[in-house]
């Protein structure tokens, strides 16, 4: 499957970029492999660089406010300066490495409710840079997420949405400056002591450092809380152990060690491991309310960029 787009990068008479990804769909840790087409315009250009980046959307929480902004998070240069002559063609053929934090955006053919992500390339001319050429890209899950996300299902949770956050979580190794959260609404068996669960990989080469955030409802004599667990799986296990066992028992510890936790974290407040929680868990997240910076564009949408829709939802909720 091919995605092709033409545009006048410097307007009229000025030269066009066509970048086509050879499949558009990948992995975490994979790469995204395709070229950069040039055609050039009435006049020779002066190309000072042509680079791609991954962007996607994600939301920002201050401490008065949120918001959702576009941020590049990963980037390469697939050429340095060139001249390019009247109507010459050039084809610049890439490879771009996949983070293997990268955020899963479709499940099962279908696009997680909430997730957007593309390819930008970036040309620059003379001092003036054009980065409008936005490619959709499909990220889909490793094995060892597709178990995990199996053995919710299996357990009976539905899928609600998922988003990102900007921050760090505490604790946990992270080299992109955000963090997915995949939410599911409680399964009946566990709806006595669950309102909803919040799922985040933070990948690696060597595994997946799993953290889960369960919403726990409130008893007789207490009030609800969040309770937080984290848990290490590494690739080799994916066919070796009983995911649904192996999350049910995740979800039991974690929601049986809220006491250990609130000691550790503190209380916590608001929504998500961030949320301004510098007293407790979302001391979790360092610089979840940085603000518009990195890249990030304030109300800058990438669903405006792509044509048609993003398919279907994951479980069908909102």
């Amino acid at each position: 499957m091919v995605f092709k787009k033409m545009l006048s990068a410097f307007g009229v008479g000025g030269p066009t970029v066509d970048t086509v990804l050879t499949n558009p769909n990948t992995r975490p840790g994979l790469t995204l492999d395709g070229q950069v087409n040039l055609v050039g315009g009435d006049a020779e250009a002066a190309i000072e660089q042509v680079v791609i980046g991954l962007v996607t959307r994600v939301e920002v929480e201050g401490h008065d406010a949120e918001y959702s902004g576009t941020l590049e998070f990963h980037r390469m240069a697939v050429s340095g300066a060139f001249l390019l002559a009247p109507k010459q063609q050039l084809s610049i053929p890439f490879q771009l490495p996949v983070p293997w934090e990268t955020p899963i955006t479709d499940v099962y053919g279908q696009r997680l409710h909430g997730m957007t992500m593309g390819l930008r390339t970036e040309l620059a001319v003379a001092r003036a840079v054009d980065k409008s050429d936005l490619d959709q890209v499909a990220v889909h899950p490793l094995p060892v997420h597709e178990r995990i996300l199996e053995a919710f299902q299996r357990l009976g949770f539905r899928f609600k949405h998922a988003d990102l956050e900007r921050g760090h979580i505490r604790g946990v190794q992270q080299t992109l400056p955000f963090y997915q959260e995949i939410e599911f609404f409680a399964s009946p068996q566990y709806a006595s002591t669950i309102n909803e669960v919040e799922l985040t990989f933070v990948t690696s080469q060597r595994g997946v450092e799993v953290i889960l955030e369960c919403d726990k409802r409130g008893g007789f004599l207490s009030a609800g809380h969040d309770a937080f667990g984290r848990f290490q799986v590494a690739h080799t296990d994916v066919d070796r152990v009983d995911w649904a066992q192996v999350v049910d028992g995740w979800l039991r510890e974690t929601t049986s060690r809220y006491g250990s936790l609130r000691s550790q974290y503190g209380p916590s407040h608001g929504h998500g491991y961030g949320h301004g929680r510098g007293h407790g868990m979302g001391g979790m997240v360092a610089g979840a309310a940085l603000g518009v910076a990195g890249g990030m564009v304030a109300g800058e949408m990438i669903e405006d960029a792509f044509e048609g829709d993003f398919g279907g939802d994951f479980g069908g909720d909102e």
